[in-house]
Order: C-alpha cells, then structure tokens, then sequence
C-alpha cells in the first residue's frame, strides 16, 4: 500500500490539535469503567455473576447480597429471574430501583424489611419475593405458584453438608400428611 507523501494528520497521528471525537469517547469510556469499579466496591459480589444485561445483573446483584452468598447457580439465577419477570412485568425495574437504593442509602441488609415497611415503600414485598424464590425455590402465590428449585434451593443447599433432603415425596401425593399409626 502507498501512501501519499503528505497524510492527514489523524492517520499520522502527528496533529496539532486533539482530535475532539476522540477525546469525548476516551472520557465517556473513563466514565463508563469508574462507575463500574465505583459499583462493584459497593457490591463485591457483582462482578462475580456473568448477566445477560442490566436487569438480570441487577436481580444477580439483589439476589447475592439478600441471601449472602458470593455466588449463585446461573440457570438457577436464569429460571427465578424469568418466572419472577413473568409474574410482575415492573419486577425489573422494580429491582434495579432496591439496587439503586442500597447503593444510594447503603442500608444495614438486616435492617432493609424494616425500613422498607416503615417507610411503606412500593419495594418493600421485593426482597421477601426474592428470598422466597432462591430460599424455598418458589415463585407466586395462591393458584399461581410455581415450584422451580428443590434440592438446588438454597434452604436445602445450606444444610446440605449434614442434612440431605429428599429429592422425591416416599409415597403417593399427600402421603406426607397423614399421620403415622
């Protein structure tokens, strides 16, 4: 390839002057990776989570720190998340706002049903919704409710070194309820 003996000055890179464009998207890509860290110091666990996009990282994010662990089961994390989307269709946005507000108030999480409920907040059945849904692997209520984890919940999983629950029912639907003669 030849080139002309003078080159304009952006292929050169000898400008004079900076080229404006490419400052702005060198800030703007500055910008975009300070909040990220900001973000991820804040929540430890975020970045420990590959997400689809911005709302499933935020339910990852929620999801870590409400139930305290470091990680998650990804298809688990994938099935909760489009069940509890299904059921609510402003469960996303309604996540990303109790992320938002745990960054923004940094709330005590043992604290974070109390204060949704005294303050009567729009949120304040989201953490209960989530920790029902990774704890007992259920999602929904009354006719509506969906069992989606079992053995993989994590009521089962916390115990799982000392305690192994039964993946399956010993009888037939029910059995369980009667009483032993």
């Amino acid at each position: 390839m030849e080139y002309p003996e003078e080159m304009p000055e952006k292929i050169t890179g000898n400008a004079a002057t900076p080229d404006p464009a490419r400052r702005t998207l060198l800030a703007g890509l500055l910008s975009a990776g300070l909040l990220s860290a900001y973000t991820a110091s804040l929540i430890p666990w975020a970045l420990a989570q590959p997400a689809a996009d911005l709302d499933h990282g935020a339910f990852l994010a929620v999801s870590a720190l409400l139930a305290g662990r470091q990680s998650l089961d990804a298809a688990q994390a994938t099935r909760l998340y489009g069940a509890l989307s299904a059921d609510d269709p402003g469960f996303p946005a309604a996540t990303r706002a109790l992320l938002a507000l745990l960054n923004e108030r940094q709330i005590d999480l043992l604290q974070l049903q109390q204060v949704l409920d005294a303050e009567h907040s729009p949120l304040a059945a989201l953490p209960r919704k989530i920790v029902t849904a990774w704890f007992m692997g259920i999602v929904g209520s009354g006719a509506k409710v969906r069992c989606l984890a079992y053995e993989t919940a994590l009521n089962a999983v916390v115990v799982a070194d000392k305690l192994k629950p039964p993946t399956y029912a010993y009888g037939v639907y029910g059995s369980w309820a009667k009483k032993p003669l």
